[in-house]
């Protein structure tokens, strides 16, 4: 049972547990909340016995002590109830947004080229806190519901079977409407939580582009789009709450008709004298009771009908497989070898077709060729962020496929065109590079990145916090620190994707001469489009439409006359 909840309701096995326990302890609240109606019933027949004929017995201890214990037990119950709904789901609901965020690690990036970032925060924020609700407020007690109606209604068959159709049949009836609602239900979750990721998509997108969208005068335009966002948002929440209470409200409504049948059979069977007038009057008190549970089960019942759309959506990240291999990689050497490696980010869209080379260490080999030929591609694979679709890449001999990806990692410094950095301090964010780094490592690396010139006009230096992805500092200023935390790390590899995109022509020297005294006996795999960056490079390997058209020396290339001399001549002239 255990196995089966964590793979319907994306559970951990302690939560699975944890859920059982929840469903029991509700049964039991339940339970004791009719104890009260049992203790009414003798106190009714105490009061009644002259009319009935027999003699009255009326015990105070019995009812006074009897009040007291049934607080007690209410309470008691209760407490161990709440602990087990409320307690426990939030330890299982951190546990669960830890376990996302971990398996999320460790997934190819070519998940994430099929996911926007609006839709992995909405399953990690809005799913997360959706499922941690029905399972505080609908799961446990929906059950709990289910599990002591079928105590009652089998104690009601045992005293009158006939009594007992009349009161319960109102129960399977409701509880179909609500079940055959569900793929309406489900229908409508969906468009509704699609709704909500494209209008965070949209706020998201809009905080990260105004800059743009002034500059362009495109505010109004795009906020009028928004606002749309905004209003279906609302028009599908509207919906999906209307279409939940329309079932919803017909069970309940239905389950009225209980009390009105149980009463009107009770008066027939009244009539013929085949039923006494307290057992009639025991049937009412239990259904009076019998059906608030049950109400509120309906209600539950829908809202986890809508929740398996959140849980689906949720069981995806944890259906996707990893990106796995071996933690032990001791390689000889660091030569990053291409054998026939084919590439495709999306089925038939062919990116790498039969790619081959061989990056030696101690050498820097340089990807070259117009945009579109697939060298960051080549790059991303080198580090292992997406898997070959075919072919062979090797590091040091053993394939990087069989390693694990964290492994292989520790092997590369990076920079790529696109600079992160986070909101803290230029030095935490060179540190990163090499989490256990002295202060003194860590301004030797940003000295030898050109780092001391910018650093020394921020108000604390390095000790200065440089705003959100280094909202404080200019491109070239923000892609020297990267290449600062590259450098710090220290890795026999280094990839470096357009790296010096964004210094200036007297900086760009500056970081090539520094690189270039760094990455001796290093495996270097450098992307530009300047041929004046990679006029000193080893090897040159130029990609074109996702396969290799040149490789050689600089010298060798340009003597040919080929592509490379081309695009050489071309940047000259321009």
């Amino acid at each position: 049972m255990v196995e089966r909840l964590m793979k319907k309701y994306a559970l951990s096995r302690r939560g699975a547990k944890d859920y059982i326990k929840a469903c029991v302890a509700c049964t039991v609240v339940d339970l004791v909340k009719m104890v009260p109606v049992g203790l009414l019933y003798l106190l009714v027949c105490d009061m009644l016995a002259p009319v009935l004929g027999y003699e009255r017995q009326f015990n105070y201890y019995l009812y006074g002590f009897g009040i007291a214990g049934i607080l007690v037990v209410m309470y008691i119950s209760n407490y161990i109830q709440y602990n087990c709904n409320y307690f426990n789901t939030y330890k299982e609901s951190a546990s669960r947004r830890i376990t996302l965020a971990e398996r999320m690690r460790k997934l190819p990036l070519s998940y994430f080229g099929k996911k926007d970032l609006a839709d992995l925060t909405h399953t990690i924020m809005s799913d997360c806190t959706t499922i941690e609700q029905s399972f505080s407020h609908y799961f446990p007690e929906l059950s709990g519901a289910i599990a002591s109606t079928c105590i009652y209604a089998a104690g009601l068959f045992i005293f009158d079977w006939r009594m007992a159709l009349a009161s319960l049949w109102v129960l399977p009836a409701a509880i179909l409407i609500v079940a055959f609602s569900g793929r309406v239900q489900q229908r409508f979750t969906v468009k509704k939580v699609a709704a909500a990721t494209a209008c965070e998509d949209g706020i998201q997108e809009c905080l990260e582009t105004l800059r743009d969208l002034k500059a362009c005068n495109a505010e109004k335009r795009y906020l009028d789009g928004l606002k749309r966002k905004i209003d279906l948002v609302e028009k599908r929440n509207i919906i999906s709450e209307f279409a939940t209470a329309a079932f919803v409200v017909s069970a309940q409504l239905l389950l009225k008709f209980g009390i009105a049948t149980t009463a009107l059979a009770g008066a027939i069977l009244l009539g013929r004298n085949e039923l006494s007038v307290m057992t009639f009057f025991a049937y009412l008190l239990v259904v009076s009771r019998l059906y608030d549970p049950m109400s509120t089960a309906l209600q539950n019942l829908a809202a986890i009908i809508s929740c398996r759309v959140n849980i689906g959506r949720m069981n995806e990240i944890y259906h996707t497989p990893l990106q796995t291999g071996e933690t032990a990689f001791e390689p000889k050497g660091y030569d990053v070898a291409f054998k026939n490696v084919k590439f495709s980010y999306n089925e038939g869209e062919q990116v790498l077709d039969g790619v081959s080379f061989t990056a030696k260490q101690g050498e820097v080999t340089a990807l070259i060729g117009p945009s579109g030929g697939g060298k960051s591609t080549v790059a991303k694979l080198a580090a292992r962020f997406w898997d070959a679709d075919s072919g062979q890449i090797t590091l040091g001999g053993e394939n990087i496929s069989e390693i694990d990806p964290e492994t292989l990692l520790a092997k590369y410094s990076i920079v790529f065109q696109d600079v992160t950095l986070f909101n803290n301090t230029v030095k935490e964010n060179i540190r990163i590079g090499k989490k256990d780094a002295t202060d003194d490592e860590v301004l030797a690396a940003a000295k030898a990145a050109q780092c001391d010139e910018f650093v020394e006009k921020l108000p604390q230096g390095y000790d200065t916090v440089i705003g959100e992805n280094g909202s404080m500092l200019s491109g070239g200023e923000r892609q020297r620190i990267s290449i600062a935390r590259a450098l710090l790390k220290d890795a026999p590899v280094i990839l470096l994707d357009e790296a010096t995109a964004s210094l200036d022509v007297e900086n760009e020297t500056q970081v090539q001469t520094a690189i270039s005294r760094l990455v001796r006996d290093k495996t270097v795999l450098v992307i530009a489009h300047r041929m004046r960056t990679v006029a000193g490079a080893d090897k040159l390997v130029l990609l074109k439409d996702g396969a290799v058209a040149e490789q050689g020396t600089p010298g060798e290339l340009e003597a040919s006359g080929g592509e490379y001399a081309r695009m050489r001549r071309l940047q000259n002239g321009a």
